[in-house]
């Protein structure tokens, strides 16, 4: 599918994807709001609340329970989600219940944990390959 005809679900329903005009030549207004959003995902609880919405919607006393915390400290995370357009609040009686307002979060978080494990994937077959230079350099010292 083209960027054009992609969709992608925003507080519940299915839109279609806003095409992107990328960072370059930005004014300084418009980075001053991509680099809030990256700080709303810069949180491992934050990241770990998102990660348990993916699975489905959650009432705050769920993701407590889930991730350890007191209901209002996860009421804290949720509130910054919810304002970055993170996470939608749906209230249902006495209840609210949270989800994913903006599915494109998740391919975004995806990216970079790939991007993470190639760079660690590389690192470590560097020290593997050093490793091997000092061996066979350690075996030439041991036969001279």
């Amino acid at each position: 599918m083209r960027n054009a005809e992609q969709k992608i679900r925003i507080r519940g329903t299915m839109a279609p994807a806003p095409r992107c005009i990328g960072m370059k030549d930005l004014p300084e207004q418009a980075l001053v709001q991509v680099a809030a959003y990256f700080q709303a995902l810069s949180e491992p609880t934050r990241l770990r609340i998102l990660n348990l919405l993916r699975q489905q919607e959650r009432s705050v006393g769920e993701l407590a329970q889930l991730c350890g915390y007191s209901s209002a400290n996860i009421s804290r995370h949720l509130t910054l989600l919810t304002q970055h357009g993170l996470v939608a609040r749906e209230s249902r009686g006495n209840s609210a219940f949270h989800s994913i307002a903006d599915s494109s979060v998740h391919a975004l978080c995806d990216l970079v944990c790939d991007n993470i494990a190639r760079r660690l994937e590389r690192t470590a077959s560097g020290r593997a390959a050093f490793a091997r230079q000092g061996a066979k350099r350690g075996q030439r010292r041991a036969s001279s």
